[in-house]
C-alpha cells in the first residue's frame, strides 16, 4: 500500500506518496474532488524516464490526511510548504487536476519563492456568486447545490458510493465500464471503457473515502466559495490544459479567467474531455513544462 505521512505543526497528519525518480526535478500533484494520493497502481515510468520526482498528496479529510474544520483554499499552501520542508524540497512545481486546480493556484499565489511552474488541468474555476456555471453538467451542478443547501442528502449519496467501493468493488467496476455516462463527453466515455483506467480509479476513489465522507462534502462546498485571491495575482508561470468538450468544468469559464490574466498560457484540446492526465502525450507535455525551470538546487540544506 502506498502509505507515507507526516505530522504537521498543528498536530494534523498529512498523507503523501512518491513516484518517479527521487533524484529528479520535484513536482507535487494535487488530486481532484474527491480524490487521493493514489495516482498510479505501481510507478510512473514516464516520470522516471524524464528524471522527474512526483509527490502526490491527500488534502484534509481524504486518505491519510486529518480532516480540518473551517479550512480555506489558501490554507492548503501552509500544509504544502510544511510537506516540502519535511521531505527536503527547496523549489518545486505543482499540478492540480479538476478540483485540485484551485489548490495548485493557491500555492503558486502564496509561495512564489518556492513554486516554479504551475499547471492547472481540467481545473475548477471561481464561481460567480457561489453558483456553478450553467454550462456545467447537471449532475455536477446538483452536487454543488446539495453540498451547500442539503448536505445530509449529498452525505447519503457519498456514503452509498463509499459502501460500494469497499464492499462491492466489482459492482463499481461494472458500473463504470457498462455505464452510458450521458453527461460526459465522447473523450471521457471512451476513457471509462478502459479497464486499466477504471481499476486505477477504483483504488484512487476508495482511498478518498477512507476516513468517511466529510472531507468530500466540505471541499465540494468550499470550491463554490471565493478563492481568497485572484489568478491574475499569481507571479510565476501558469498554464492551463483544458478540453473543449469538458462537461464537468466548462471551457468557457477558463477562457473568461484567461482574459482577466493575460500572462496565463493555455493549451486547449479540441475534442478533449475532463480526463486529460491519463493521455500519455498530454501527460508528457505537462511534465516537460513543469520540469523546465532554472534553479540550481531543489533540495534544502
Amino acid at each position: 500500500m502506498q502509505e507515507k505521512s507526516m505530522v504537521l505543526s498543528d498536530g494534523r497528519k498529512l498523507g503523501y506518496w512518491k513516484y518517479g525518480d527521487p533524484t529528479g526535478i520535484p513536482i507535487m500533484l494535487f488530486h481532484g474532488t474527491p480524490g487521493s494520493r493514489i495516482w498510479f497502481l505501481e510507478d510512473d515510468e514516464l516520470a522516471k524516464a524524464m528524471g522527474i520526482y512526483l509527490i502526490s498528496t491527500d488534502r484534509p479529510g481524504y486518505g491519510l490526511s486529518t480532516f480540518q474544520k473551517n479550512r480555506t483554499i489558501l490554507d492548503w499552501a501552509v500544509d504544502v510548504e510544511e510537506l516540502a520542508t519535511h521531505i527536503g524540497l527547496g523549489h518545486f512545481s505543482v499540478l492540480g487536476v479538476s478540483g485540485g486546480g484551485p489548490f495548485a493556484a493557491a500555492c503558486a499565489y502564496a509561495l512564489p519563492e518556492r513554486i516554479q511552474n504551475t499547471a492547472l488541468v481540467s481545473s475548477a474555476t471561481p464561481f460567480k456568486k457561489g453558483r456553478a456555471p450553467k454550462e456545467m453538467a447537471k449532475e455536477n451542478r446538483i452536487a454543488f447545490f446539495l453540498s451547500k443547501y442539503f448536505p445530509w442528502l449529498i452525505k447519503k449519496a457519498n456514503l452509498a458510493q463509499k459502501k460500494m467501493l469497499e464492499s462491492h468493488p466489482n459492482k463499481y467496476r461494472n458500473a463504470m465500464l457498462a455505464g452510458n455516462h450521458r453527461h460526459l463527453s465522447d473523450w471521457d466515455r471512451a476513457f471509462l471503457k478502459e479497464e486499466a483506467h477504471v481499476e486505477t480509479g477504483l483504488f484512487h476513489a476508495k482511498e478518498a473515502y477512507r476516513q468517511g465522507v466529510e472531507g468530500v462534502i466540505y471541499e465540494t462546498n468550499l470550491l463554490s466559495k471565493d478563492w481568497g485571491f485572484e489568478v491574475s495575482e499569481i507571479k510565476g508561470p501558469l498554464r492551463f490544459w483544458h478540453g473543449e468538450k469538458d462537461t464537468l468544468s466548462p471551457v468557457n469559464e477558463v477562457r473568461k479567467l484567461a482574459k482577466r490574466a493575460p500572462l496565463i498560457e493555455m493549451t486547449l484540446i479540441p475534442n478533449g474531455g475532463h480526463f486529460l492526465t491519463e493521455n500519455e502525450d498530454l501527460w508528457a507535455e505537462m511534465l516537460l513544462y513543469l520540469k523546465n525551470w532554472n534553479v540550481n538546487t531543489t533540495v534544502l540544506s
